[in-house]
């Protein structure tokens, strides 16, 4: 049996024009990005666990929807085509819906929770306990924070809630990393020895670029907390890398991301054809 990850695949399942200064905290107004959005597939005994989910279609192109959800004019989320952000990344990848066994969300962002609606009665759902109890507290700047409840107050949505660090799958563990929202959590990915070992942190919304990591940077969003308390949370998880020896992946780098969904397409290409 294996005892870690055996396959990443890394999806873009639509990109963010947005300011710098959402990703990191006093950044110029007039510099801007386009943010990847990112998803993680990860091939585990039992079968897929999906990490983030993307947008929800509807909320971006029904107009009514789009400015109440997206009202800030600073913001433009893009989506790949004219489908489901989610079954147009899995088509792509070769990956049917059906087999994706679990899925766990950073958090209830619009990018991050969108795709929920695609799992509703389905699969289990992992988040940190304080993340859902945000999303559900009725909490006035809810949508102000860019969260819907309508994209998970399901309740046929099956979900597993953590108090903490908690292993969710063989080779996978959640790791709270708050801040960016009440119960942001992010992941370590340990690998399969039959795939070469060694593994990935990916730092989701708890670092944005690679300069938030590298150089210790806020980040610019953040709800009950001031900006200098986003570093804390970077460091930990620079900490548990360095421990493991694995890299921190930035959640939504223009440049990094691209560069890891190629360099994960070819290593696992490689350990699949020696296998």
């Amino acid at each position: 049996m294996a005892t870690g990850v055996r396959k990443i695949v890394l999806l873009t399942l639509g990109w963010e024009e947005i300011p710098k200064s959402v990703s990191v905290h006093g950044a110029p107004e007039d510099e801007r990005l386009l943010a990847p959005v990112p998803g993680i597939l990860l091939q585990t005994d039992g079968g897929w666990l999906l990490l983030d989910t993307g947008f929800n279609l509807p909320l971006i192109t029904d107009p009514a929807l789009y400015r109440r959800f997206f009202p800030v004019p600073t913001y433009k989320p893009v989506v790949p085509g004219p489908g489901e952000p989610l079954y147009e990344a899995l088509d792509k990848a070769g990956v049917p819906i059906d087999e994706i066994h679990a899925v766990a969300v950073s958090h209830l962002h619009h990018d991050h929770a969108g795709g929920l609606k695609h799992f509703a009665g389905r699969v289990p759902v992992h988040a940190q306990r304080a993340e859902l109890a945000w999303g559900m507290s009725g909490r006035p700047d809810l949508e102000q924070h860019g969260t819907a409840r309508v994209e998970f107050d399901d309740p046929r949505i099956d979900w597993h809630l953590a108090d903490g660090q908690e292993t969710i799958a063989p080779g996978v563990t959640v790791v709270p990393t708050y801040g960016h929202t009440p119960g942001h959590q992010s992941f370590i990915v340990e690998l399969d020895d039959s795939v070469g070992g060694g593994g990935y942190v990916f730092a989701c919304d708890a670092a944005d670029l690679t300069e938030n990591i590298d150089q210790e940077l806020a980040i610019g969003v953040f709800v009950d907390v001031v900006a200098s308390q986003t570093i804390e949370p970077i460091r930990r998880l620079k900490a548990i890398a360095a421990e493991r020896g694995f890299p921190v992946i930035p959640g939504h780098d223009p440049q990094a991301w691209p560069h890891y969904t190629r360099e994960m397409a070819s290593r696992f290409a490689a350990a699949l054809a020696r296998g």
